[in-house]
């Protein structure tokens, strides 16, 4: 994160930036010694992407893994307890969103079409359920329209 951060600085300097983006957390190292503990690694590493965000005063926009358990649950749907290794990362956080879609957990979902965008935190606003259109073919999402999904079963 370190040299992440430096280079983008040197960016915001050179050039106008804003937005930065991290696909995903889990795959950063943080280039010091934490005696092979991940998740205080993954800790430190989630400090440094807040406070390059403050610094930059641009947002930063981190993807990241989640741990297995919600294959284990009945319900599906992600909680901030399933972000993988490290409970910084919804402390941290100023919004935590999850993707997700019935359709990949149930063959026989009633809405193959829609994706969920989970919003769990946000710091500064509401939290909720927020329903996309979700083109598979295409890997697209669009708004959600009433015409864009299969009602015959209402």
């Amino acid at each position: 994160p370190i040299s992440m951060r430096a280079k983008c600085r040197r960016l915001l300097h050179e050039h106008r930036i804003d937005l930065v983006m991290v696909d995903y957390i889990q795959l950063m190292n943080a280039g010091t010694n934490f005696q092979n503990n991940r998740v205080q690694e993954l800790s430190y590493i989630s400090r440094m992407m807040k406070e390059m965000a403050r610094e930059l005063n641009v947002p930063v926009f981190t993807a990241a893994q989640l741990s297995r358990a919600v294959e284990q649950r009945h319900d599906k749907r992600p909680l901030m307890s399933d972000l993988r290794e490290s409970g910084s990362l919804e402390q941290d956080a100023d919004i935590v969103m999850f993707l997700y879609r019935d359709a990949v957990y149930n063959e026989a979902s009633e809405t193959p079409n829609q994706a969920d965008i989970i919003v769990a935190k946000h710091r500064n606003g509401p939290t909720g359920t927020v329903s996309l259109y979700f083109e598979n073919r295409l890997t697209k999402f669009t708004d959600a329209r009433v015409d864009n999904f299969n009602l015959s079963g209402l």
